[in-house]
């Protein structure tokens, strides 16, 4: 299973706000890309961050593969996370 890490230079605030040290660039995630950032940084596994998403935001299984795997997406392109 292939597993993320956010990058080393990248600061998370509680708001969602982060910001790529090496760039200056700065964005901003919701709710939920919020509790992704928490458990990538705490190095969950993609199951187990599945499984705190669908209970904490009741979310369908099916409809969270394809937004999670879009949101990955999202921070691989901005190289907000590594994967190792």
């Amino acid at each position: 299973m292939t597993n993320y890490h956010l990058q080393e230079n990248l600061a998370v605030s509680d708001s969602g706000f982060l910001f790529h040290a090496s760039t200056g660039e700065t964005f901003t995630v919701n709710e939920t890309g919020k509790t992704i950032i928490k458990l990538l940084q705490q190095k969950k596994e993609k199951d187990e961050i599945f499984s705190q998403l669908v209970n904490e935001f009741d979310i369908e299984a099916g409809l969270l593969e394809k937004d999670y795997e879009d949101f990955i997406n999202q921070l691989k392109n901005f190289s907000l996370i590594e994967v190792k």
